[in-house]
């Protein structure tokens, strides 16, 4: 299947007449990013191209956990349209570039709303690439639409002079702004930067900002920022006026950099050269089109369709770009880089996607996976380690694990050669053996990472959590050295990856967190969220060996595994309503909204029991996935929430990221067609009769198909009793 950059989307886009792909379905309509905005999602409606850069999307403007991408569907005001957000982080940063349209009298409130209007759902749409609102305050109706590296904005006023707020100091939950500048390009064009800390340390947005109108008057508010103790008077608000005429309309392109306003400049000449916001849009739906019809669904109600493509859109909202056009970049260290050959990426939530995101990029953006391991070596260089959760060119430090490394090691053994093995690989070793950072040292010694001994990386601890994380890891490593020959770094990381035995209690039968003496923890409850489980409790933990799942059946013993397994389903928790914030979705003890839980529902397989998997996959995709604003039941988390749904809606999953096999469930659709990259399609049908499946008409042996059946191109067939 062909793939086109968005530069060629463009220029396809001036001629032709339809965004429509395959078949002329518009899955880009399909996509309802309102899906999420509610509940616990933690996502944004706005609009955005593929993995890019900007996410212009519209803040409530108010700050708070339900609003940490800017939005949550139960507000009714708007305080602006910010170019950069988080999807479904539980961090609230960036919402940086902030404009928004005003008439007089302007409906202001007390910090931190400030300058808002009022909007009403019903006058409120999205889909993928393009969000559209008006503002009921001031008669303003609201189009964004964006390109890699911009944003572009479309006013419609009920005047014939447009009034404009920038508002560059504004800041929101863990943002904080530390320094701003504006200047004056030409009659129609404004640059600057906004610069601040917070989940991103030390981020630097530089922009460029050309409007269809020239300036008829520009008026800046100051603003008081204090940094380390230290106050000073930066630009804050800045007021613009334009003058519109008889179309009463103003359009606003807008391109972002990490590097320098010369970086935006020339983002802003390269990507949109033009005013013309319904060719910038009608690029972006087709460009949308391109990557959704990768994988072709047919039957299912239009709401499993809705949800199916709107997950598989939300795959594709990070990682994200971060280069200018020439390559240029903002490094780790601070300093100035250049890609050349490949694309910088970052916002990269780890302990989430290696999971199922980064594998299922391998099928359906094979072109940038390559481009995502460079850009892994290329923060090891500048940083000294490779990434754990980094964004803007800053190492956030956020959650546990080196897992930059089943990400490589997936990427390596399914033949990607577009980076240097031994260098990647050098890299992973490197970063495992960074012997000061989270416990590392200590996991060396003694084989696991006690919870008593201080550690200043991780606040919260999560000993027993890192132990069970770092030996998946290390198993990622020693698979990749045995592929490249490198036998010494084998055998030494497959012995570092049995580590997981350490952690095991066969006295309580869990996982459970051990001190620096070796002695378990004493009054250990299972169901307790203890600082020593990462977000989790010992139910969940308790399967995070997803390298060796046979293993740890011997290891526990088959019989009290499979009865284990029963209860994390069957077992309700005694206070539903004490459980914390990340524990939802829950089935048992089992915790759809957070990522520790997702392969469990597979292990099924594991004990002769395929059915159960079956059921339980089945009961998650219809009810914990909907087409209704609180219809995800976790954080998106960059993907991982939606690429469970996607690859449980084809029918199979990678309880083992990087085994290259992947245990079958069962499919939602009747057909689904994956489109590869090597020009083959991966087909799953579904059809009512006795229970069975096969793979290319024969008899499935055992429960997992592998890679190589994938890449094939062959046919699974599942035979389901509904």
């Amino acid at each position: 299947m062909k793939r086109h950059t968005l530069a060629t989307l463009l220029a396809m886009a001036a001629i032709v007449t339809s965004c429509n792909t395959r078949e002329s379905i518009d899955y880009a309509e399909l996509v309802n990013p309102f899906i999420g905005t509610d509940y616990t999602g933690n996502v944004y409606p706005g609009a955005q191209a593929p993995f890019g850069m900007v996410q212009l999307s519209p803040d409530n403007g108010l700050p708070g956990w339900d609003r940490i991408a800017g939005y949550f569907y139960p507000d009714s005001t708007i305080a602006g349209f910010s170019h950069t957000h988080l999807s479904g982080t539980g961090a609230g940063d960036l919402y940086d570039i902030s404009y928004m349209p005003v008439t007089l009298p302007l409906r202001t409130a007390e910090p931190p709303l400030g300058i808002h209007s009022r909007f009403s759902h019903d006058n409120e749409e999205a889909h993928a690439g393009y969000y559209r609102v008006h503002l009921s305050d001031y008669n303003i109706d609201v189009e964004l639409t964006a390109t890699e590296r911009c944003g572009i904005q479309r006013y419609h006023y009920p005047t014939d002079t447009a009034t404009v707020l920038l508002n560059l100091a504004k800041a929101m939950n863990w943002d904080a702004t530390t320094d701003t500048h504006i200047g004056i390009a030409d009659s129609c064009t404004i640059e600057g930067w906004r610069f601040s800390n917070g989940w991103a340390r030390g981020q630097k947005v530089f922009f460029c900002s050309r409007f269809s109108r020239p300036i008829m008057s520009l008026s800046i508010d100051t603003a008081q920022i204090s940094v380390e103790g230290t106050t000073n008077q930066v630009p804050g608000c800045i007021n613009l006026q334009f003058p519109l005429g008889e179309e009463r309309e103003l359009t606003i392109v807008t391109a972002l950099s990490g590097t320098s306003i010369e970086g935006a400049r020339k983002n802003l000449a390269a990507e949109a050269p033009h005013n013309n916001f319904d060719l910038y849009h009608q690029a972006t739906h087709y460009c949308w089109n391109n990557h959704l019809s990768r994988i072709e669904v047919t039957g299912g109600t239009h709401d499993q369709q809705v949800c199916f493509y709107t997950a598989l859109y939300r795959t594709m909202i990070a990682p994200t770009l971060f280069c200018d056009v020439d390559g240029s970049y903002r490094g780790a260290d601070g300093k100035t880089h250049k890609a050349d050959g490949w694309k910088n990426y970052s916002t990269f939530s780890l302990w989430d996607t290696y999971r199922a995101a980064h594998p299922l990029y391998t099928y359906i953006a094979p072109d940038r996976v390559d481009d995502m391991v460079n850009s892994f070596i290329a923060f090891y260089k500048e940083h000294g380690r490779l990434p754990v959760w980094n964004m803007w060119g800053s190492e956030t430090d956020m959650m546990i694990g080196y897992h930059s490394v089943p990400v490589i090691a997936d990427a390596y053994l399914k033949g990607f050669k577009g980076f240097d093995a031994q260098e990647a690989l050098d890299a992973c070793v490197a970063t495992a053996n960074s012997d000061e950072y989270r416990g590392i040292g200590l996991y060396k010694e003694k084989g696991y990472v006690p919870y008593d001994v201080a550690d200043p990386y991780n606040a919260d601890n999560w000993a027993m959590s890192r132990t069970l994380e770092y030996a998946f890891d290390d198993y990622c490593i020693a698979l990749m050295a045995q592929e490249m020959g490198r036998d010494s770094i084998a055998d030494a990381f497959i012995d570092r990856s049995n580590n997981w035995r350490n952690q095991y209690n066969a006295n309580t039968t869990f996982m459970q967190p051990r001190n620096s003496s070796g002695e378990f923890q004493p009054s250990f409850t299972p169901d307790e969220y203890t600082p020593h489980i990462c977000e989790s409790n010992a139910w969940h933990y308790m399967w995070s060996v997803q390298h060796n799942i046979g293993g740890l059946m011997e290891f526990v013993g088959k019989e009290r595994f499979a009865s284990k397994l029963d209860s994390m389903f069957t077992y309700t928790p005694a206070d539903k309503e004490g459980l914390p914030i990340f524990s939802t979705g829950m089935i048992g003890q089992y915790a759809h909204g957070n990522e520790p839980s997702h392969h469990v529902i597979y292990l099924f397989n594991y004990t002769g029991k395929q059915h159960k998997t079956q059921e339980y996959v089945a009961e998650v995709m219809n009810s914990l996935y909907r087409n209704t604003p609180d219809g995800l039941c976790g954080n998106e988390d960059c993907g991982q929430m939606s690429a469970w749904y996607v690859f449980s809606a084809m029918g199979f999953y990678p309880v083992n990221p990087v085994g290259g096999e992947y245990e079958t469930g069962v499919p939602l659709f009747d057909e689904v067609r994956l489109h590869l990259g090597n020009g083959n399609t991966f087909t799953v049908k579904k059809h009512k009769g006795n229970s069975g499946i096969t793979l290319n008409g024969l008899p499935l042996y055992g429960t997992a198909i592998t890679h190589r059946d994938i890449m094939d191109g062959r046919t699974l067939e599942f035979y389901v009793n509904e």
